[in-house]
């Protein structure tokens, strides 16, 4: 993994440092040390691959990839993801499951995990946060991914969302939003997410506040590897949710977007019944 201090390692003389040369020049900068140097080579090499390093990081973390600090991150993928494989009476075809449900401490680890490894600054960092909250739609939907992997008998699950249901407290919800790709035939390993909605329709309250427990559940007629062993279902405990998602830029960015979103499509309503009364 290419880091910037391997970039920066060999500027150390000052007499022959070009670029010390022009901070000296412009900006009067000691000449006793080479750090303005470093720390100007630092920013324009951070600038430039920014948004490489960000893009390619939000697609390892959405699609599964190795790409981040995994082993530091361990601990918090398995306290937010379940899983279970299932299997037919005869054999025919072997299912397993896994959803990892997107919590603030899941996406505070990674966050953290990419910006240790990339030498980020507490506002790239931020940056980061905000493209993978934005990526997730966190600020409007509840996200998990999902990790199929059928062997024998392919699976055939469309319309995938009929077969999804969270529950929250007493009441239920149907995904509305996934990856298609879950509609056609499953065969071998796929991997997508799935979005439920985070505010009641009505009355814009988050449906996350103050629960301390949400359950997914996959009805058995997903598979034939499921039929006859009843629903699967998983607990996530969110007052185990450490993170902190909730505050910093990136969340008060999020939540303007989110804002100004809603009170769009207010006025939208608002002019379509005008419309209709006159």
């Amino acid at each position: 993994m290419f880091k910037i201090s391997d970039k920066i390692s060999r500027y150390h003389d000052i007499d022959t440092c070009k670029t010390c040369c022009i901070i000296h020049k412009n900006f009067s900068a000691p000449k006793n040390t080479a750090q303005s140097c470093i720390n100007f080579i630092r920013k324009e090499l951070t600038r430039k691959m920014l948004k490489k390093i960000i893009t390619a990081s939000i697609l390892s973390i959405l699609f599964c990839t190795a790409s981040f600090a995994l082993e530091q991150i361990d601990p918090v993928v398995a306290r937010w993801s379940h899983e279970n494989t299932f299997a037919d009476k005869d054999g025919d075809q072997t299912v397993r499951l896994k959803a990892t449900y997107f919590s603030n401490e899941y996406v505070e680890a990674l966050v953290a995990s990419e910006a240790e490894k990339n030498l980020w600054t507490e506002d790239e960092a931020e940056n980061y946060k905000y493209q993978i909250l934005k990526n997730i739609n966190m600020a409007e939907t509840i996200p998990f991914r999902l990790e199929i992997n059928v062997r024998g008998i392919p699976m055939y699950a469309g319309p995938f969302d009929k077969h999804l249901t969270l529950y929250i407290g007493k009441n239920k919800y149907t995904p509305v939003d996934y990856d298609r790709r879950f509609n056609v035939r499953l065969q071998g390993s796929r991997e997508g997410m799935v979005f439920f909605p985070r505010y009641d329709p009505k009355t814009g309250k988050d449906l996350l506040e103050n629960v301390k427990e949400i359950r997914l559940a996959f009805d058995s007629s997903i598979s034939i590897a499921l039929s006859g062993k009843g629903d699967v279902m998983w607990i996530w405990d969110l007052t185990q949710d450490r993170g902190k998602v909730g505050g910093g830029k990136a969340a008060n960015r999020l939540e303007i977007d989110r804002l100004i979103k809603r009170t769009d499509k207010l006025n939208a309503d608002r002019e379509a019944l005008r419309k209709q009364l006159e």
